[in-house]
C-alpha cells in the first residue's frame, strides 16, 4: 500500500477518533459530529479500497486512467466543501440576527428597568451611539436644547461597551443612557435606541455623533422639515452647510460614495457619510437595518428601495473635539463602505 493511503488511513482514523470523543464530552453538536464521521469514514474507505472509487469516476464519464480517481475524488469533494460553507454561512448568519435581536430586547429591558416600563419619550428623540467618548459626551449633552420647532426634545444615549467612564459621565449628566454589554459597532448600538425610542411613543428620532462632530442647535433644521410633512428622511450635509477641513482623502471619497448611491438609487444626496440625521419614526420601521457599522449608507439606499421621502438640510460638521477617530484609515474605511453599498443594493 502507498504512503500516501497509509496518510489517509490515518488521518482519517484520527478524525474519526477526535470527533467521537468531541461528541461524547458534548462539545459537539449531532450536524458537526454526522459530517466529521462521514468525512474520516470516507476517507478510511477511499484509502483502504481505492477501487471503491471507480463507481463515482464512471458516474461522472471520466476515463480509467492514471489519476481519474483523484480526480473524481476532488470534484466531489469540491461539491461538498462548497455545501459545507453554504450552511456554514447561513448557520453564522442566524445565529448572528438572533444575537443581535438579544442584545437589543436586553437593551429595551434595561431601559425599562431604570426608567419603567412605557416611560413615555418627547416626541422628538436624539439617539446618540457612544464608545470611548468619556471626554467628549459631556459637552455635547450639555449643548442639547430642551425643545425644537416648539417641541419637546429628549436624549438617549446608547454605550456600545465603553471601556472607560462614558456611562457614568451620561448618566452623572441627568441624560437617559443604556450600556451594552460588549462593543459590537455605531449601527447596532442605534437598532437599540431605535426599538426603544419606537416602542415609547418618540415620532421623530434623531442620530448624531457623541464625539462633538455634530452641533446640537443644527437639530431643529434637520426636525422642521418633518414636522411640516415635507419628507420622512433629512440628512444633514455638510456639502450644503459647513465643514472644518480634515482628510482630503474622504472629502473626495464622499462625492465618489455619493455618484455612485445616486447611480443605483437615483437618490440625489450630496452627504451619504453624514450620521447627523432625522427621520420619521413609523416609516424608520420599515427600513431593514443589518449594518453593525457603516451604516449611513445602508439607511439611505433601504430608505429609497421602500419609496420613503428623503431630504436633505445644510448643517456643520467638525472635527471631533479630542481622541481618535473609531471608523480606521481612510482607505480602510472607504473599501467597508463601498462593500455596505453594493450588499444594501443587492439585497
Amino acid at each position: 500500500m502507498s504512503s500516501i493511503r497509509w496518510l489517509g488511513l490515518i488521518f482519517g482514523t484520527c478524525v474519526l477518533l477526535y470527533m467521537f470523543n468531541r461528541f461524547r464530552h458534548g462539545r459537539a453538536r449531532r450536524m458537526d459530529f454526522g459530517l466529521g464521521v462521514l468525512f474520516s469514514l470516507g476517507l478510511i474507505i477511499v484509502s483502504a479500497y481505492p477501487n471503491s472509487v471507480n463507481t463515482l469516476r464512471n458516474m461522472l464519464s471520466l476515463a480509467p486512467t492514471q489519476f481519474s480517481r483523484l480526480i473524481a475524488i476532488c470534484i466531489v469533494s469540491n461539491v461538498l466543501l462548497w455545501l459545507v460553507l453554504f450552511y456554514t454561512r447561513f448557520r453564522l448568519t442566524d445565529n448572528t440576527d438572533q444575537l443581535d435581536r438579544l442584545i437589543r430586547r436586553l437593551g429595551v429591558a434595561e431601559f425599562e428597568r431604570l426608567y419603567g416600563d412605557g416611560a413615555p419619550l418627547p416626541p422628538v428623540v436624539v439617539v446618540i451611539p457612544a464608545y470611548n467618548e468619556e471626554d467628549n459626551i459631556g459637552p455635547v449633552l450639555s449643548e442639547m436644547p430642551e425643545q425644537v420647532c416648539e417641541t419637546p426634545l429628549g436624549v438617549i444615549v446608547i454605550d456600545d461597551g465603553s471601556k472607560d467612564r462614558t456611562f457614568e459621565v451620561v448618566r452623572e449628566a441627568g441624560v437617559t443612557a443604556v450600556q451594552n454589554p460588549f462593543r459590537r459597532g455605531g449601527g447596532a448600538a442605534l437598532r437599540t435606541g431605535f426599538d426603544i425610542a419606537r416602542k415609547n411613543g418618540a415620532q421623530i428620532v434623531v442620530t448624531m455623533d457623541a464625539d462633538g462632530q455634530h452641533l446640537p442647535e443644527e437639530i431643529e433644521r434637520l426636525v422642521a422639515p418633518i414636522l411640516a410633512d415635507e419628507v420622512d428622511f433629512v440628512i444633514g450635509s455638510r456639502i450644503l452647510g459647513e465643514r472644518e477641513k480634515d482628510s482630503t482623502f474622504r472629502y473626495i471619497g464622499i462625492h465618489i460614495f455619493n455618484a455612485l448611491i445616486r447611480l443605483l438609487t437615483v437618490v440625489k444626496v450630496t452627504d451619504c457619510s453624514n450620521g447627523f440625521r432625522a427621520f420619521r419614526v413609523k416609516e424608520l420601521s420599515k427600513i431593514l437595518l443589518r449594518q453593525d457599522q457603516f451604516h449611513t449608507s445602508e439607511l439611505i439606499i433601504d430608505a429609497s428601495k421602500k419609496g420613503i421621502r428623503i431630504g436633505e438640510a445644510p448643517v456643520t460638521v467638525k472635527r471631533r473635539r479630542s481622541g481618535v477617530s473609531k471608523k480606521g484609515k481612510d482607505w480602510s474605511y472607504g473599501l467597508k463602505f463601498a462593500r455596505t453599498i453594493f450588499k444594501t443594493w443587492w439585497r
